[in-house]
């Protein structure tokens, strides 16, 4: 049943939320319920997910495994090609120092 009327009930539109959330909200989204005895320890209900988390599948079809949170190995070649763009990024511009004095010294 839907209970807010100002969020939609769209598929495409709730996968395109998901997906281009922005990190604050990711957070909420990956947190997960922790265990009792956990609960007690830590004195909070659930807690953000993050990579190598140890974590239990309690429902669906995975239901009952361990294991660690893990990156898919696409998603890590993801980041590292960001992580290079944004490194580029940071000479503002297409060409480096080192490509305008070649072309110099061709001329």
């Amino acid at each position: 049943m839907k209970y807010n009327p100002r969020v939609t009930s769209s598929r495409r539109k709730c996968r395109k939320a998901h997906f281009t959330a922005p990190s604050s909200v990711r957070r909420v989204l990956m947190s997960a319920p922790l265990s009792t005895d956990l609960r007690t320890k830590y004195n909070a209900r659930s807690i953000p997910v993050r990579k190598d988390d140890e974590v239990q599948v309690v429902r669906g079809t995975y239901k009952g495994r361990e294991g660690k949170l893990k990156l898919d190995k696409d998603r890590k070649s993801l980041l590292e090609r960001k992580a290079k763009g944004r490194a580029a990024d940071k000479s503002k511009g297409k060409f480096s120092v080192d490509d305008v004095a070649s072309l110099q010294e061709i001329d």
